[in-house]
């Protein structure tokens, strides 16, 4: 979108962890603002609208219409936590928050680096991006210490990696499946 950009392009204007997307990660997008990016985004164009601000949660008109039902689908970010995550980062700080986005980005790489299989990135960046830090530290500290798991397959690392995830998404009570918009 011609005049916008932004100087932090690792949380995005409504509150999403670009720094964990799949299409950020792969190298297609360089998060809301930072390049060529979601040109077409209605709340970019808001954004401009409302004298370019960083955030949404900074214009006296959030949480507005353009929210309505944001949250209820995902499409390869996970969406159900953004209020969360906003709000988390409007409490802590933005650079508080974005020291524990940046911790949650180097699970994801190590979990991308030693145990992607090929098959898993979504379980993978999904599990970065909903479950708490202290559990993805957890899980990468059991398969760090699981004898003789680094000398298996990929594939075999995989499934283990796949299953510790599970698990911890299972005992907070957390979803790493991607919410898909019903047809209508």
């Amino acid at each position: 979108m011609k005049g916008f950009a932004r100087d932090e392009t690792r949380f995005s204007l409504c509150g999403l962890n670009c720094l964990l997307c799949p299409m950020r990660t792969g190298g297609y997008c360089p998060g809301c603002g930072g390049g060529p990016g979601n040109q077409s985004c209605a709340i970019a164009r808001c954004s401009l609208e409302h004298g370019a601000v960083p955030f949404c949660w900074e214009c006296p008109s959030y949480p507005c219409a353009r929210y309505d039902g944001f949250d209820s689908a995902d499409s390869f970010v996970p969406h159900r936590s953004r209020a969360e995550d906003a709000a988390r980062a409007r409490e802590l700080g933005l650079n508080a928050y974005l020291t524990q986005l940046e911790e949650r980005r180097a699970a994801l790489d190590a979990l991308l680096g030693r145990y992607n299989d090929g098959r898993r990135k979504a379980l993978f960046h999904a599990a970065a991006y909903l479950l708490p830090l202290e559990e993805l530290h957890a899980v990468l500290d059991a398969l760090e210490n699981r004898p003789g798991l680094a000398e298996q397959p990929v594939k075999e690392r995989a499934l283990a990696a796949a299953a510790l995830l599970q698990e911890a998404a299972k005992r907070r009570n957390v979803s790493l499946k991607l919410e898909k918009k019903g047809k209508t």
